[in-house]
């Protein structure tokens, strides 16, 4: 099956054929850097990292663009949110600016986010938004007030067309500020007059100012990808006004479609209710770090489809500890059976098919990156290994061959969630885990030998509080399990 990608625009999957065979041109929405990122931004991101990991996991050459907002978001009443923040820490912006980038790739680095290729800041691309901003007055589809200048949505035929809103019904977006000069409350700013004390203020054919928030993103998208290019991502949150403008300017001031395939990734939720910083319910990354592996968040993060809300709490990250250690297990035992294979020819001949394994994970990425059915595929897989690993039941090289590139492939390549390179790392990590438990239970058989029964029984009870449980067999051997 080919990729399926659901696309917003036509509000169906599609079938994903990017504009030139082989390349891939994606601009996303990235943050505005006035606070430390939270789990909301942590879907995103990973979301969109396996986008552009599966891609290029295809094949495709993948351009990936994602901007910086340090100027320009404007809130509801026509603040500049960098500003407002500014005012509140009593610092300048570009301060704030600096210091919450640096925070913001510090915490997309642990969650094992591939850098974008491109990540142009909107403060460094002012003359290419006062460019769309003269050519939309040219073209007649803005207008200038008092030294500002706004959109005329009523000058776009196709403008609701990503949100399925229509003008006549049209009320305020969440950030289209309502200003009295504006000829139709809907009409969106472009270019806006700065005050005397504005301090992010640029010169521009109109007077001192500063852009909008939607004009930054078309601006930064099309010097990097084209004036038409193959995908565009952000938050649901950001559809409508901030995509829809994002159109409606582009293809206003370009004259041709503006982005093919239109991506956008639910929201973290909080007993129900949307995390966000304005709500106060959110919990930063940093924060979360501190309790869990962040390997361990992006587990969680991914066990939700990037178009499916995902609710936030404590026991589902420690459900997913849980659950990637027994991934991590898995993969670490295969790794010690295949150097036991390679050192020993007639370690196992029987040859599996890991055909089943590797469709189910493809159809599952291949079916609008579905991450949750890509994960059961994988310990489907691990389920089959640990079966073949009983004494008696041991594979042929080739085939844990096979099984451990397709972990290396499916679950580090591609997921992120196991490490590169998974054979030395997790051989050692698993060679460390059993020395200790060879160690622990020679005590506790030394201590059963004495017939110092409390202290046997002590130490099952200490492992099992670990959730590692003890076996004693018949033949006077001990055995133990995760789980």
């Amino acid at each position: 099956m080919p990729l399926q990608i659901y696309n917003t625009l036509t509000r169906s999957k599609e079938e994903f054929t990017p504009l030139h065979p082989g390349v891939v041109g994606m601009y996303v929405c990235g943050p505005t850097v006035y606070s430390d990122s939270h789990i909301g931004h942590g879907k995103s991101y990973v979301s969109f990292d396996i986008v552009v990991r599966y891609l290029r996991y295809l094949g495709y050459k993948v351009l990936y663009v994602q901007n910086i907002t340090d100027v320009g978001h404007l809130l509801d009443d026509g603040e500049d949110r960098m500003l407002k923040q500014s005012r509140l820490e009593k610092i300048h912006p570009m301060q704030i600016a600096e210091t919450i980038t640096r925070s913001y790739f510090e915490d997309m680095d642990a969650l094992g986010v591939i850098r974008p290729d491109i990540s142009p800041r909107a403060s460094g691309h002012i003359i290419e938004q006062i460019e769309i901003v003269r050519e939309l007055l040219a073209k007649g589809c803005a207008y200038e007030v008092n030294g500002s200048v706004y959109f005329d949505v009523r000058k776009f035929k196709g403008y609701g067309k990503l949100s399925g809103r229509s003008l006549d019904g049209m009320k305020e977006g969440t950030r289209v500020e309502v200003k009295s000069e504006k000829r139709n409350p809907e009409d969106f700013a472009l270019w806006k007059k700065a005050e005397p004390e504005h301090i992010m203020r640029w010169p521009s054919p109109w007077g001192v100012g500063f852009p909008g928030w939607h004009v930054e993103c078309s601006a930064m998208s099309m010097k990097y990808l084209g004036e038409t290019f193959d995908i565009h991502g952000g938050g649901m949150d950001n559809e409508f006004p901030h995509h829809e403008c994002e159109i409606a300017q582009s293809e206003s001031a370009t004259g041709k479609p503006f982005v093919r395939y239109w991506i956008h990734n639910n929201l973290v939720t909080v007993e129900g209710q949307k995390m966000s910083k304005s709500l106060g319910n959110f919990v930063t990354l940093k924060a979360a770090f501190k309790k869990f592996d962040p390997m361990v968040v992006r587990f969680f993060i991914l066990q939700s489809h990037y178009r499916s809300t995902l609710d936030f709490s404590e026991e589902a990250i420690e459900a997913s500890k849980t659950g990637l250690a027994k991934l991590r297990s898995t993969v670490g035992r295969l790794h010690e059976a295949l150097e036991a294979a390679r050192k020993n020819s007639s370690f196992g001949t029987v040859a599996r098919d890991l055909g089943p394994a590797q469709k189910a994970f493809m159809e599952a990425m291949d079916d609008d990156f579905n991450t949750p059915k890509g994960i059961a595929a994988l310990f489907e897989l691990a389920s089959l290994v640990n079966e073949w690993l009983e004494p008696g039941k041991l594979p042929s090289e080739t085939t844990l061959t096979e099984a451990a590139r397709m972990f290396d492939d499916f679950g580090a390549r591609v997921l992120g969630i196991l490490p590169a390179g998974t054979p030395s790392a997790e051989s050692a990590d698993v060679a460390t885990e059993r020395g200790l438990m060879e160690l622990i239970l020679g005590l506790r058989k030394q201590a059963r030998a004495s017939s110092q029964w409390q202290t046997a029984d002590a130490i099952r009870k200490g492992l099992e509080s670990l959730n590692i449980k003890v076996e004693d067999k018949k033949d006077g051997t001990t055995s133990w399990k995760k789980g």
